[in-house]
């Protein structure tokens, strides 16, 4: 019954705390001509989104949301959300970690193979515990 939008527009949204955002992610939109994408996913050229530019060199990037409560039959999390891939052999993967584990189960990934186009995606998250994605 209850939702939260990020758009990145005016910050880094409530999702993704400042604190939780590695160094080399940068808030940009289309006109910073950094490289591609040059527009949202709406086409729109000043819209914000984040970026990790590959000539950042490192291999990995995370970023980490805030902590969720359980979910339960009347309160499921989903979480869409558009991604481009703009390179090859480039892997985009959400995960999951379980208030009670150290570790991260991997719970989607895309190799896009239709690069350089936006795609959009819903995950539908289950847990019985706190968790962060």
């Amino acid at each position: 019954s209850s939702s939260q939008k990020c758009d990145f527009e005016t910050d880094l949204c409530q999702i993704f705390p400042k604190l939780n955002l590695q160094p080399g992610w940068i808030r940009r939109n289309g006109q910073s001509g950094i490289a591609s994408p040059y527009s949202d996913h709406t086409g729109n050229d000043t819209a914000y989104f984040l970026s990790w530019p590959s000539e950042m060199g490192s291999s990995s990037a995370t970023l980490t949301s805030n902590v969720f409560l359980p979910t339960e039959k009347e309160h499921i999390c989903q979480i869409k959300f558009y991604y481009w891939i703009g390179q090859m052999n480039a892997t985009l993967m959400v995960g999951l970690r379980e208030h009670s584990e150290d570790t991260i189960k991997n719970i989607w990934q895309d190799s896009a193979e239709q690069q350089n186009q936006w795609i959009a995606n819903t995950i539908t998250i289950n847990s019985t515990e706190k968790y962060e994605v």
